[in-house]
């Protein structure tokens, strides 16, 4: 099954079948599809996933009317499933022959010949039926070998049009430096994000480790400092297909691709940059760096003043190719990112830095605390057995932001314990203590003996009355 298709079927929340969805329309939202490229592509996503192209045009409609948001399915009620007809294996037969025959042939025809032919009767088979039956039976993966075929004996070198439209990351080893705990030599990486047409670095840092955090820190910046950009193009590593990677990416409507694996030549623009990478490093051993500051410092130097400045080859030829002559000095990545016709469009830096938090639930404790990280944070007391959500950044855990549908977003307060009891307030308004004026239980029992004190004489006045009567 395809990882698509198998995703969609395993997750449960509406956010990650939002993720799934986009991944599933992303290469549809290409701009630069004429209508005739278009059709294809959706009639390949299609049977790749085994959905129907009306699923995939209300997929991208929903996208644009709503965005993100559009993606998330409504609630709806459980309907039964549907069945094939009794003389299922010669429908089913049949109808794989028709596609056969002319590939092209979407299933709402296979189910109109069959209705002709009198195989069906009028009505009584439906397109996600046959779709999913076809798709089933191992037709729809041998009909894709085709395309995958040709798309591997296609030429693998291009080039965007336009700065923005694609960029390319990757991860590259750093030099070791004395900078772990009694100065032991600690494994340096490079994460670097680089546009596909400029060739302009965007973002580029070395960083102690290699997790998936240093992918999203460095296209946070990138994105930061240079706006929106329409895909990223990124090998097969595990930083690369994190969840949480995917989920930002998508929250900002930025669409992910994968090279194929062990393709190196796919990610031409970055590797090709990585031996520009070598060369520095050659000249940092020579520096005798010692501390990763430093490290950074010599590097952002060395592209802002060497690297990017530099008339480069890759966009020499691309111009050739064209046939469009170039000045004989030659055009560096900068000039050609800041020459370029396309505007830049930026993102409002909360937006930015929202869609790049990681998101986690946690129940607030009996004492209003939850647990982050191995450390207490206090929220509220009146949070106080739900679940709240919390969110923060991975370059900052210290700040933990919390939300819930009654309360405004806060931020949690790191739990510290004194020499002495705190005596400032900590319960909500409603649940704190006031000075009283007076003791309303005391008042009372003071009511109640007044009153019993009152029937007392009344009973020793009316006894003595009786007696003096009686006389």
């Amino acid at each position: 099954m395809n990882a698509n298709k198998h995703l969609m079927n395993q997750v449960s929340s509406p956010e990650e079948k939002a993720i799934s969805r986009y991944m599933l329309i992303a290469p549809l939202l290409n701009e630069d599809l004429d209508e005739a490229a278009l059709v294809d592509l959706r009639y390949e996503i299609s049977e790749k996933n085994g959905l129907s192209e009306r699923t995939l045009r209300r997929y991208v409609n929903a996208y644009h009317e709503s965005g993100f948001e559009g993606l998330k399915p409504a609630e709806r009620a459980r309907y039964k499933k549907d069945s094939m007809p009794d003389n299922y294996e010669e429908i089913l037969a049949a109808a794989i022959q028709l596609r056969r025959e002319v590939p092209r042939r979407s299933v709402e025809q296979i189910i109109l010949i069959l209705e002709m032919e009198g195989l069906v009767a009028p009505g009584a088979l439906k397109r996600p039926t046959l779709q999913r039956h076809m798709y089933q039976a191992g037709f729809g993966a041998e009909h894709m070998e085709v395309y995958k075929e040709a798309r591997s004996s296609s030429s693998k070198r291009y080039c965007k049009p336009h700065r923005m439209m694609l960029v390319q990351a990757d991860i590259k080893y750093g030099p070791s430096l004395p900078i772990g705990k009694d100065g032991k030599m600690v494994k340096t990486y490079l994460s670097s994000v680089i546009d596909d047409h400029s060739r302009m670095i965007l973002s580029s840092e070395f960083y102690d480790n290699q997790e998936e955090g240093i992918v999203a820190d460095t296209l946070h910046k990138a994105i930061l400092k240079y706006g929106h950009f329409d895909k990223c193009y990124f090998d097969n590593g595990s930083q690369y297909v994190a969840k949480q990677l995917t989920t930002s990416l998508s929250r900002l409507s930025i669409r992910i691709a994968h090279a194929p694996i062990q393709s190196g030549k796919s990610k031409g623009k970055i590797e090709k940059f990585h031996q520009v990478v070598d060369d520095f490093l050659a000249e940092i051993k020579a520096k005798k760096v010692k501390t990763l500051e430093e490290l950074n410092y010599y590097w952002k130097i060395y592209l802002e003043q060497y690297y990017n400045n530099k008339a480069h080859d890759g966009i020499k030829e691309y111009y050739l190719s064209l046939g469009v002559e170039i000045p004989k000095e030659g055009i560096s990545p900068l000039q050609e990112f800041n020459r370029d016709t396309r505007p830049l469009t930026f993102l409002d830096a909360a937006v930015v830095g929202e869609a790049f938090l990681h998101h986690e639930i946690r129940r607030v404790d009996k004492g209003g605390c939850i647990s982050f990280q191995g450390k207490l944070y206090e929220t509220k007391t009146s949070l106080i057995g739900q679940k709240v959500e919390i969110s923060y950044d991975p370059a900052s855990k210290d700040t933990v932001i919390v939300r819930h549908p009654n309360t405004e977003p806060f931020e949690a307060v790191p739990v510290c314990i004194s020499g002495y009891c705190n005596s400032e307030k900590t319960l909500t308004p409603s649940m704190q203590t006031t000075e009283p004026e007076t003791s309303r239980f005391l008042d009372a029992l003071e009511k109640q003996h007044k009153a019993a004190s009152k029937k007392k004489a009344d009973a020793i006045s009316f006894g003595h009355y009786k007696k003096e009567v009686t006389n």
